[in-house]
């Protein structure tokens, strides 16, 4: 087995990698491992580890994380693949590798290439679903994305999510969502936007308040303010485009793109310019005088 793992997707990498090791461990034991860092080793002490042969065992499996960093040693990469014996299994492990480089070529050419990039909204939705039917439980689709909406996009954070709701009910339902988990003040922030819009300044400040008990700081809640302005940006110079594409574009998730394409929307072009100067002027005042930065940004929120 030669085998390399890369992608941005660090959560299915490493669960990934994991899958593979334990296998080998229950086959053939731990100490028919070699692990190698190739940031911190020489050339030789990768080529020396795929050379020998397996000691107490039938086989041995060495896995050597970010060959690519390694110069001197991504130079090597064809001669360290094949100097391993056919008692040797390689698992190299790239999450970011320049594809440009011939390296890459010959990992993908000479080890079986598996690649794991983050997921979007409609594929983590999928993914939890059958996480859960696979570990006893029952989540619909649309409670799925709920349950994205709610958390955030971090794959591992949801794994967590979903573990702790299947242990308190297998069938998860939205109820037991809002029960068991907390929004991300991001998504919070979002509300609060989406409700000043609308003209509902008494829910955005109400939003703000809760954010507030929370012990998140006004500093944090401007920088949050800050980054939903920049989405909202981006949505509304990239009309014409999807959201996959805008958020491709600016190495962003699809998910908050696509909440801010719904939410700009509802703005025009010149109360969009007008959030964003009072934002920035908000930012600037509070980093070089001694404003109230709680009371600007609730003055901020009404006047949106």
């Amino acid at each position: 087995m030669k085998v390399t793992l890369t992608g941005s997707n660090y959560y299915l990498l490493k669960k990934r990698l994991d899958e593979l090791v334990q296998k080998f461990v229950a086959e053939h034991g731990e100490l028919a491992i070699e692990k190698i860092d190739a940031e911190e080793v020489e050339t030789q002490t990768i080529l020396d580890a795929a050379q020998s042969l397996p000691f107490l065992s039938s086989r041995k499996l060495v896995v050597v994380r970010n060959v690519g960093a390694n110069k001197a040693a991504s130079g090597q990469i064809e001669q360290i693949i094949s100097s391993a014996g056919d008692s040797t299994d390689l698992i190299f492990y790239e999450p970011a590798p320049d594809k440009r480089t011939s390296y890459f070529k010959e990992l993908k050419t000479k080890t079986e290439l598996e690649e794991f990039n983050e997921l979007d909204t409609r594929e983590l939705a999928k993914w939890l679903s059958a996480e859960a039917k696979k570990n006893g439980g029952e989540l619909g689709l649309t409670d799925a994305n709920y349950l994205v909406e709610r958390v955030g996009t971090n794959q591992e954070q949801l794994a967590n999510e979903l573990e702790k709701l299947i242990i308190y009910e297998p069938k998860i339902t939205r109820g037991n969502i809002e029960l068991l988990t907390e929004k991300t003040p991001q998504s919070k922030v979002f509300d609060l936007l989406d409700a000043a819009f609308a003209g509902d300044k008494e829910r955005a400040l109400e939003l703000y308040a809760e954010q507030r008990v929370q012990k998140v700081e006004p500093q944090a809640i401007m920088a949050m303010i800050t980054w939903q302005l920049k989405l909202l940006v981006l949505a509304k110079t990239g009309i014409n485009k999807s959201s996959q594409q805008i958020a491709k574009d600016a190495g962003l998730s699809p998910y908050p793109v696509m909440k801010a394409q719904n939410l700009a929307r509802k703005i025009d072009d010149n109360k969009l310019r007008n959030m964003v100067t009072g934002a920035l002027g908000i930012d600037e005042k509070s980093k070089t005088t001694a404003i109230d930065l709680d009371e600007a940004l609730k003055t901020y929120i009404v006047t949106l």
